[in-house]
């Protein structure tokens, strides 16, 4: 079997990664795999030995450590039949993209990195509405927000600038309409 494909999808909270995600998929056929959704599942999952951790580290708005990361990720895609992948919200920082390269690096073809550029405004905003609406996801408050976007700028924005570096980053403006936001998407993709 020939090396997965992968495009990261990178972004603020809020940005929109998971709307485009599913219309890539639908459209596309990639496999969406969230580093989020892992997380989340795994630390629910019954005698996880890794579910207190990152209990602490979502609660936090900190990284879960890139060996748990990795790990779920290479698992989703094993258990996968097919080739193409979404890793959405992820790597999110030095050491996450230290230790992709290292476990992940000669394993993939990575082919783009999806960077969905929105103020942090628009980006509260959307995240306050999705937790008015029921995410269930307890990091969709403010004061969980705010830590996340300190996160996101200090943490993620040097990952796509050494991506952007390399050539592989197509930078979207992710305060469209998720119709407009996807015409960018399928132009980026039809590229490839």
């Amino acid at each position: 079997m020939s090396k997965p494909n992968i495009l990261f999808v990178l972004g603020g909270p809020g940005a929109g990664k998971g709307t485009q995600c599913a219309k890539i998929v639908e459209n596309f056929g990639y496999v969406h795999l969230s580093a989020g959704d892992l997380l989340r599942e795994e630390r629910k999952a019954p005698g996880s030995q890794f579910g207190e951790l990152i209990e602490h580290h979502i609660t936090n708005g900190t990284i879960v450590p890139v060996e748990i990361t990795c790990s779920l990720l290479e698992r989703a895609m094993n258990k996968s039949e097919k080739n193409d992948f979404l890793i959405d919200g992820f790597p999110r920082n030095e050491d996450n993209l230290s230790g992709w390269n290292r476990v992940m690096g000669e394993k993939v073809n990575l082919k783009k990195v999806l960077f969905f550029h929105c103020s942090q405004e628009v980006c509260t905003e959307r995240c306050l509405a999705r937790g008015a609406a029921g995410s269930g996801r307890t990091d969709d408050n403010e004061e969980s927000l705010r830590k996340r976007f300190v996160t996101y700028e200090n943490a993620t924005m040097p990952i796509i600038k050494y991506y952007e570096e390399k050539g592989f980053v197509a930078q979207i403006d992710a305060t469209k309409t998720p119709e407009e936001v996807y015409s960018d998407v399928e132009a980026v993709l039809k590229s490839l």
